[in-house]
Parts: structure tokens; C-alpha cells; sequence
């Protein structure tokens, strides 16, 4: 009785009313000319916020930050153990970019297949499937002594880590208050944590195991492979190096530890807005039951308020709207396997849905393409090209890896700059993204014409701050900019095209480093600044509306 009299009080019933109608619940402005699923969306909207940032959403965004943990953990993992592993397995400076190339080989396909995956199968399995993978493959990664096994098994982690940001900004979204929007964000304030815990973990064991006295010889010459001197000679043998597998040992390990925190300590609840999508209106109710119940709260949703919708077949909005089908709700259930499979292909059609849409979803295409473009060299090439500026400069190995620990600490202010822009009415997320991804192309053109040690730490600081901000935005604003029904597989291309891109540009950009250190910069900057036009002319009513 005391929740139906909640949820009539929500309505604007009197107490007296038991089953709210069709006509009591569309009385209410707010809800016209919205689509049967957007109303009910909105009441599950009304729900969450209600809750404000209660145990069950923090719990939420914390688990989701370490997907993106996880991703940059190994993004620059890679970067800083290559230079130790070429040295040990005497691959050439260009064959070091298949490293790179096969880790974003895997991400690419990881955030294709997982970005349609957790529109079907839903975002609960994905949630925990993802980190598994990474964990077990992750902590096979150190164990090969040939450049062709890690190859195989980078591209295997790198799929289980490609679905992490598609997948955990939108499981965040969905469970946040419209008015906490800001954290998603926030959410990439996870990834120069990565970062600097990757780079501390290098700065540990690396210089410490590595070959002869951080990688040379009594002479004072860098050390080759046992493949590539006389036997007898002094060479790089597996024994001598095992600082980088370390490193990734340890990486995995911690992987592991997060996937035990997602599937033994918390019990992740399936999307409500997912359920309603795919017609499961009672899971939904008991979903938010139990998000409720979790918060020290009570839900005011009950199957009375969603039956009172269900006067319409389908999720086709009002005659005349021009609001777009997102599905046919509880009909799903009965329809054919064929039938299903034509609703699919329907629904990925929201994505060109209308000239505003089409707009949108092809610019952030580029732009997602050319950010990956620009951080993929940056972030892999970057380490090695300040390790030889530094040995310009005899600045030593344990120096420059202490160095990317001060570097990339600086991402955290980046996003948490970032995450302030969302404040800044109609125009924050687009000027944040516009202003951030300028000053990081420039700074990686500025990069190229400096060498002392103070110089490249304070541009290599630069640069990373800008980075860090302008991916904050842009992956906390990707999923609000489409419904529910489709925004997993919106996130999940628009990441395909960023890591398809990634899987070249450092492949090129290795190239141009053995020819000169300053190529790659070049080429990462020209990159960021299409990121910058890209955003330039994105439709303005697309950034910070009401997620459905």
C-alpha cells in the first residue's frame, strides 16, 4: 500500500487511486511527444534520480573506472616495456610497432564485438566477461621468449580490454542521476591513474632487471640480443631482463584482483533501461527494487505505472512527432527469430536516423579515428622518444622512467578540468573538446623542437593534461548523445573506427622513428588538430540533453 501510495504521489494522483492510467501518467508535460519507451525510460530516470548518488552508484563508478583503468594500464604498459623487449629479442625499431599494432588489433575487434554485444546479450555479462579475458591472457603475456607468442597473446588481451570504455560509460550512465552527469567524465580521471600505477610499476622493476646496468654493458654500450652477437659475447638473455615481465605479470595479476571485485563482491544488476528495451518490464521494476533496496530506499516504479503504458504497441512516438522507433518493447517477445534479427538491423539505423544524427555520428567517427590516431603514436612512441632525447642529453634510464611517473600524474588534473566543463551550460563539453585537443596537437609539434630534460618533462606534461581532458569529455558526452537501445553500439563503432586507426598509426609512426625522433610527433599532431575541426562542427543541440 505504501508504495502505491509513493508512486501515486509521483504521478500527482490522490492517495485514493490504486492502478494509475494512460491518460494519468502522459497527462504530465514532460512526457509529450515522447515514445512509449522514452516514457518509460523517463520513469525510471525520475527513480534513479531520486536515489542522488546513493551506495549502489558510487559502487558503480568506481567498478566501471577500472575498465578504464585497465585499458590504460596496458596502453602504456606496452609503450614502456618495447624498448626492454626489443633489446632482449632483437626485432627491428619498425618491427616494434607490431607490438602496438597487434594489442590495438585486439582492441579494435574487442570494442566492435563487445559495443554490439552488450545491446543483445546486455550489459551484465559484458560487464564481467571482459575483465575475465583480460585477466587470463594477461597473465600468460610475460611467459614467452619469442616476439611472435607475445604478439598473439597482446591481440588477446587487447580484446578483452577493447569493450571496457563503450561498455562501462554506458552501464555509468545508466545508473546515474541526470544531475551527476559530470562524472562521467570524471570516469577518465581512471585512466592517468593507469598510467602512473603502470609507469611506478616500470620505474620499480625495469631499470632494476634489466640487461647489465639499465640496459648497458661494463662498457658503457647498450647490450644486443644473444641472437645477435657471437656466442661468448655479452648479450641480453631472458635471465638477465625479466624487469618488463614483471611488469606485466604484475598488471595481470591485477586484473585478476578486479574481476574478482566485479563478480564475487558485487552483484551487478542488469540495466533497467536494457529490460524495457528488450519488453522485460517486470525484470526492470525488480531491478530498481533491488537498486533501491541496496541505496536504504524504497522504489516508487511499479509494473502498474509501465502496464499503464502498454495501450501502445510499440515504441513509435506520437503521429507527427518524427521521434524515431526504438524498438517494440514487450512485442519482442513474441516475434520470430527472423523478425529479431530485422529489428536489429533496424535499430542500428537510429544511427542515420535523420540529418542531425547522421551528422553527428560521422563526426564523431573522424573523430574518434584521428584521436586514437594521435594518442596511439603519442602513447606508444612517446616513452621510447623520450628515452633517446634523454640519452642525448645523458639523462639516465631510472631518470627518464621516474619522469613518466610526473608526466602522466598530470592527467588527473586534465580530467578533472574536463569534468568541470560540463558545468558550463550548452557550451562546455564542445569548447572543452575544441580548446583541449588545440593545445595538445600543439604541443606535440612543440615537442619536436626542444631537448633538455626540464623542457621535455613540462611539454610532455602539457600534452598529457590536454589528452587526459579532452578524452574525459569526449567519452563521458559519446553516450549520452544516443538512446539506450543503441548507445552501446554507438560507443562500441565509434571506438571500432579509434582502435582500426590505432592499429596503423603506430606502425607508420615506428617507421618515421627510425628515420627521425621527431617524425611521429608530426604526424600525432596533424591528427589532433582533425579531432579539433571535427568537434567544431558538431550540432550544438547534441551536447548535454536528456539521456533516454
Amino acid at each position: 500500500m505504501e508504495e502505491s501510495k509513493e508512486a501515486g504521489e509521483i504521478l500527482g494522483e490522490s492517495s485514493e487511486s490504486k492502478i494509475p492510467t494512460y491518460n494519468d501518467i502522459t497527462n504530465d508535460p514532460e512526457m509529450e511527444g515522447l515514445t512509449l519507451y522514452e516514457k518509460k525510460a523517463l520513469l525510471v530516470n525520475r527513480e534513479l534520480d531520486s536515489h542522488g548518488m546513493g551506495k549502489y552508484q558510487w559502487y558503480i563508478f568506481f567498478l566501471c573506472g577500472m575498465g578504464y583503468f585497465i585499458d590504460l594500464l596496458y596502453a602504456q604498459a606496452f609503450g614502456l616495456v618495447a624498448p626492454a623487449m626489443q633489446q632482449e629479442l632483437g626485432f627491428s625499431t619498425a618491427a616494434q610497432g607490431d607490438l602496438f599494432s597487434s594489442f590495438n588489433a585486439g582492441l579494435c575487434a574487442g570494442a566492435f564485438v563487445w559495443g554490439v554485444l552488450v545491446d543483445i546479450i546486455g550489459r551484465q555479462y559484458a560487464f564481467n566477461l571482459t575483465v575475465l579475458i583480460t585477466s587470463i591472457f594477461g597473465l600468460c603475456l610475460g611467459a614467452p621468449s619469442n616476439y611472435s607468442g607475445i604478439l598473439v597473446l597482446a591481440a588477446f588481451v587487447g580484446f578483452g580490454v577493447g569493450g571496457n570504455i563503450p561498455i562501462d560509460t554506458t552501464i555509468t550512465l545508466e545508473f546515474l542521476p541526470q544531475n551527476r552527469r559530470f562524472l562521467l567524465a570524471l570516469l577518465s580521471i581512471f585512466q592517468p591513474l593507469g598510467v602512473v600505477v603502470s609507469s611506478g610499476i616500470a620505474y620499480g622493476f625495469v631499470p632494476k632487471y634489466a640487461c647489465g646496468t639499465g640496459g648497458l654493458g661494463a662498457d658503457g654500450e647498450l647490450l644486443q640480443a644473444c641472437s645477435k652477437v657471437a656466442t661468448g659475447q655479452p648479450c641480453c638473455d631472458k635471465a638477465s631482463n625479466m624487469g618488463w615481465r614483471y611488469l606485466l605479470f604484475t598488471i595481470g595479476a591485477i586484473c585478476l584482483f578486479v574481476f574478482f571485485l566485479r563478480f564475487v563482491v558485487f552483484h551487478f544488476q542488469e540495466s533497467p533501461k536494457f529490460l524495457l528495451y528488450r519488453g522485460k518490464d517486470e525484470k526492470a521494476v525488480k531491478v530498481l527494487e533491488s537498486v533501491a533496496k541496496f541505496n536504504g530506499r524504497q522504489s516508487t516504479v511499479t509494473m502498474a505505472m509501465l502496464e499503464a503504458l502498454t495501450d501502445e504497441d510499440s515504441s513509435v512516438g506520437s503521429e507527427g512527432t518524427g521521434r524515431p522507433i526504438l524498438g517494440a518493447g514487450s512485442s519482442q517477445l513474441q516475434k520470430t527469430f527472423g523478425e529479431k534479427v530485422k529489428l536489429e538491423f533496424a535499430r542500428y539505423k537510429l544511427l542515420f536516423v535523420n540529418p542531425t544524427l547522421t551528422r553527428l555520428t560521422i563526426l564523431i567517427w573522424i573523430t574518434y579515428m584521428f584521436d586514437y590516431w594521435g594518442f596511439s603514436i603519442a602513447g606508444s612512441l612517446l616513452p621510447q622518444i623520450l628515452l633517446n632525447k634523454g640519452r642525448e642529453i645523458e639523462v639516465s634510464t631510472a631518470t627518464t622512467y621516474r619522469n613518466y611517473v610526473i608526466i602522466y600524474i598530470c592527467g588527473i588534473p586534465g580530467v578533472l578540468a574536463g569534468a568541470l566543463m560540463y558545468g558550463v551550460p550548452l557550451v562546455g563539453r564542445q569548447l572543452g573538446m575544441i580548446v583541449s585537443s588545440a593545445l595538445m596537437g600543439a604541443s606535440l609539434f612543440i615537442f619536436s623542437a626542444i631537448n633538455t630534460q626540464a623542457s621535455n618533462v613540462g611539454i610532455n606534461i602539457m600534452e598529457y593534461f590536454f589528452q587526459s581532458m579532452f578524452n574525459a569529455i569526449l567519452y563521458g558526452w559519446t553516450p549520452e548523445a544516443y538512446p539506450a537501445p543503441i548507445r552501446g553500439t554507438a560507443c562500441g563503432v565509434a571506438s571500432f573506427w579509434g582502435r582500426l586507426f590505432s592499429i596503423v598509426s603506430p606502425k607508420i609512426g615506428t617507421v618515421l622513428l627510425e628515420k627521425s625522433t621527431n617524425g611521429p610527433l608530426y604526424l600525432a599532431g596533424a591528427g589532433v588538430f582533425v579531432c579539433t575541426i571535427c568537434i567544431a562542427l558538431m550540432p550544438r543541440k547534441c551536447m548535454g540533453g536528456k539521456s533516454f
